[in-house]
């Protein structure tokens, strides 16, 4: 062989060598770990480029301070519901269907979520509507207001948002803001500067405001909270940003899914921000865990019963995903899903197949649009293989559906950041209110009905119709599911 030809080599052989050992080095499930080996040994050296920006994990260091965190919020949480109706209040209602207690306890065992009652709900469906109440309920507070979103952009609403809380600044109100630097393009520290130089506080999760000392695509935050003056929470699947108020032409009319809260579940809400806030700044600006007591309301009067379940990378239960199959699994009568991205991992698509196979009524609602390529290829993909199987995967066409939503037998349902897919399960940090409401359940099964008419039904002709080159780009990207 030629000189070259012996360098060729050599780069392809140290590049398998390189790709092996940097792949192993990190506990990963089979499918993410060859999903890693492919990309790393078919592009030589580029393939490392995209491993720094989409592979590399959390450090050890960043795992403690977070779990650290979750620790010293959770007793926080129990010490102070001292009461004894409290204390019973933070275990599963008597009242509660058995699969509703299963859930329950699912929770409490590997998140140490409270179901908590004596809350009211208020969901909204049109980020006009959305943001109109949260300007209200900013504008209204007297104490504090804690801001954590994925995406807050220097836009038109970004800035809309800044002036609402730069002006409860300057009246002495405690503004504190998490966001994440990656999901933010633009909003740096000079779009922050009024509200910093007025006393505000804003920090990125974990990381810098500047994406390229921020080289990662995995481990965000993509969690969507508000907790104002313990008195009101938000929780769900709004960003802030001109596309989720319908401004965007790309999008069009935005369709997503949020919820208001007021009540007992506005503390889980609090502690969950002040955990994320505690764990990415230093010592000297963390906030102390100051909870407020439950009120001493009886266990009769409660209404709306809610976990607040948070999952992330920090913890290896995937608790939302645990959730997720959990409910599936229970149904008896239906399960209705929306969710913009539909990439399920193995355990979760044996569920959805199972139920739709044993006769439950099976639907997912997905966008008929792409915001991002290759996800939009492998829900395609999935969409096909669980049509073929009997569950009915519907493309809602009003717009960029991006609710995240899962209504089991029209009496448990699911609201939050979560999306269907491996990313939310294993790579972002993600949070859901799980409610165990008929009336809730049955506000959101009306909205899912809605949507149907803006939706047309996928079916066995239509795939059959793709063409050849359409299903490589849905296998292609699926294999790289794990990753994505």
């Amino acid at each position: 062989m030629t000189t070259i030809m012996w360098i060729v080599v050599a780069i392809l052989v140290l590049n398998t060598l390189g790709a092996i050992i940097t792949v192993l080095r990190e506990v990963r499930d089979i499918s993410t770990t060859w999903a890693w080996l492919l990309v790393l040994i078919f592009l030589p050296v580029i393939g490392f480029g995209i491993y720094m920006f989409a592979g590399r994990g959390l450090s050890a260091k960043k795992v403690q301070q977070i779990q650290e965190q979750y620790v010293a919020g959770v007793d926080a949480f129990l010490a102070l519901q001292k009461h004894e109706n409290n204390r019973n209040r933070l275990l599963p209602p008597s009242d509660l269907s058995p699969a509703s207690r299963e859930l329950v306890n699912l929770f409490l065992n590997t998140d140490q979520a409270p179901v908590l009652g004596n809350n009211q709900l208020q969901i909204y469906t049109d980020g006009e509507k959305k943001f109109a109440a949260l300007f209200r309920d900013i504008d209204a507070a007297k104490s504090f207001i804690y801001i954590e979103y994925y995406t807050i952009y220097a836009d038109q609403l970004g800035h809309e948002l800044q002036r609402h809380l730069v002006a409860k600044a300057k009246e002495g109100v405690t503004i504190k803001v998490l966001y994440d630097a990656w999901g933010s393009l633009g909003a740096t520290a000079k779009f922050w500067r009024p509200l910093t130089d007025v006393g505000g506080q804003v920090e990125t999760y974990f990381s810098s405001q500047h994406i390229f000392t921020d080289f990662r695509l995995n481990y965000r935050d993509h969690r969507k909270v508000v907790v104002i003056d313990d008195a009101v929470g938000y929780i769900g699947g709004f960003n802030v940003g001109d596309q989720y108020v319908s401004r965007a032409p790309k999008f069009g009319y935005w369709r997503d899914t949020h919820l208001r809260v007021q009540g007992d579940t506005v503390q889980a809400l609090k502690v969950r921000f002040l955990m994320d806030w505690n764990a990415t700044v230093k010592d000297d600006k963390q906030i102390a865990y100051s909870v407020k007591p439950l009120e001493n309301t009886e266990p009769s009067q409660l209404n709306t019963p809610i976990q607040i379940v948070a999952s992330g990378p920090d913890n290896h239960h995937q608790q939302i995903k645990f959730g997720y199959t959990k409910m599936i699994s229970s149904a008896t009568e239906s399960v209705w899903i929306q969710t913009p991205y539909l990439v399920p991992d193995d355990t979760v698509f044996d569920a959805l197949t199972s139920a739709a196979l044993s006769g439950i009524d099976v639907r997912i609602m997905v966008p008929d649009m792409p915001d991002h390529p290759f996800i939009f290829r492998a829900t395609q993909y999935y969409a096909n293989a669980l049509t073929a199987l009997g569950v009915k995967v519907y493309h809602y066409q009003n717009g960029f559906l991006h609710a995240k939503t899962m209504i089991v037998d029209g009496k448990i349902a699911s609201v939050g950041s979560a999306n269907l897919d491996i990313r939310s399960f294993k790579l972002n940090f993600e949070i859901n209110a799980f409610i165990y409401d008929r009336q809730v359940a049955g506000q959101l099964r009306d909205i899912f009905e809605d949507d149907l008419k803006k939706s047309r039904l996928l079916t066995m002709e239509e795939i059959n119709h793709q063409s050849r080159w359409l299903h490589f780009k849905q296998r292609f990207s699926r294999l790289l599911s794990p990753i994505l």
